[in-house]
């Protein structure tokens, strides 16, 4: 047993192996653990100096060798900005980040978020919504308003949004929250309505949004106003509704189109077609042209009150304004007539605004 052993070690010192020995429970034989086989010292060694870069890796390499030591949050707004490739923007972004002595500003931030959500980078701008919420940047309002934008268009980030407005209340905050900033809320708000009662659960959100908004000081627009009348009217809280009309007097704000628009679907709506029809024609007076579903709620609800005369020059002026009503809007008026006694001038009626809409004929079946 000895001259084997000796034979052995002699061969692994020939090849330079070697080799990790121990005893096993029977003392007669030996196991092997493991071995590796160094190699020779003649072997060639990589020069780490002769590595290849990859084409993204040379752009980055260029990019941080041109930050020179001592770079501040303009240089790398600067290099941001002048990087053509999203992906590139955003390590740029991330190794910057973790130099010592350096903190991203808001204003890159603003800029990385702009790159990462116009480029349909979408996960690494809730990251960074995520980072602006912990503190990694000063309040900026610009920045918090870009923030609030891209939640809102984000069904799943809509909550978000409104912790990003809660950051621009709290006292330690430098900014406040401006007009844009109520406008994008009320709008993401408004969007998550639906049909009764879904829509007075965020009635009462929009109502204690534009009390906050008043008592920031903030005055609203037409637009702001024009969301706010849109969400009574919904809700067919017609009273609130032109009351915020007629408090646009107040704020300097001139009525438009969608003013009116969403007063009279919501009259007609409630069946309160004179009041309807009555801001109708006061919006037709001011030369503003309603959009096709205001034409078609105001076309339906005089039908159905029977007041044919008025129904037909609705139905005409709409069509005179290259609109058209849908196969519904048809058919309740024929129905209303035929069913007051007037079927042959319904029909007539039928073919004049077939004719006069230049297309194929709608099916109606009645």
């Amino acid at each position: 047993m000895a001259v084997y052993i000796t034979r052995l070690l002699s061969v692994f010192s020939r090849t330079k192996t070697k080799c990790f020995l121990c005893r096993s429970p029977n003392p007669n034989n030996l196991v092997f653990l493991s071995s590796f086989c160094s190699r020779s010292s003649s072997s060639p060694q990589l020069n780490p100096s002769l590595r290849t870069f990859a084409p993204l890796e040379k752009q980055f390499e260029n990019w941080v060798s041109r930050l020179r030591p001592g770079f501040t949050a303009a240089d790398v707004d600067d290099a941001l900005r002048a990087q053509a490739d999203p992906d590139l923007a955003l390590d740029i972004f991330r190794w910057t980040a973790i130099q010592p002595g350096y903190r991203h500003s808001a204003a890159v931030y603003h800029t990385m978020l702009h790159i990462s959500v116009s480029s349909r980078r979408l996960s690494s701008a809730e990251s960074l919504v995520s980072e602006i919420l912990s503190g990694a940047c000063p309040p900026d309002l610009p920045l918090l308003n870009s923030a609030i934008r891209f939640c809102c268009s984000r069904r799943h980030l809509f909550s978000r949004a409104f912790d990003l407005y809660k950051l621009m209340l709290r006292p330690a905050s430098a900014c406040r929250p401006s007009l844009e900033t109520f406008s994008l809320l009320l709008t993401a708000l408004l969007n998550r309505f639906g049909k009764p009662p879904i829509c007075y659960l965020y009635l009462r959100s929009v109502r204690s949004l534009v009390r906050q908004m008043k008592s920031a000081g903030v005055v609203p627009d037409t637009q702001t106003l024009n969301l706010t009348i849109k969400a009574y009217s919904i809700c067919l809280d017609m009273d609130e509704a032109m009351r915020v009309f007629r408090e646009m007097e107040l704020y300097g704000c001139n009525p438009n189109e969608y003013t009116y628009g969403y007063i009279t679907k919501g009259f007609c709506e409630k069946g309160m077609v004179d009041q309807g029809f009555g801001c109708f024609k006061e919006m037709r007076a001011k030369g503003f042209v309603p959009t096709s579903s205001v034409y078609m709620a105001l076309i339906c609800s005089l039908a159905m009150e029977e007041r044919f005369e008025e129904c037909i020059k609705v139905l005409f002026d709409m069509l005179e304004n290259s609109m058209a009503p849908d196969t519904l809007t048809y058919r309740t008026v024929l129905e209303e007539m035929c069913r007051g006694g007037r079927t042959e001038e319904a029909f007539e009626l039928f073919g004049r605004a077939w004719e006069e809409e230049g297309g194929d004929e709608p099916e109606v079946v009645l």
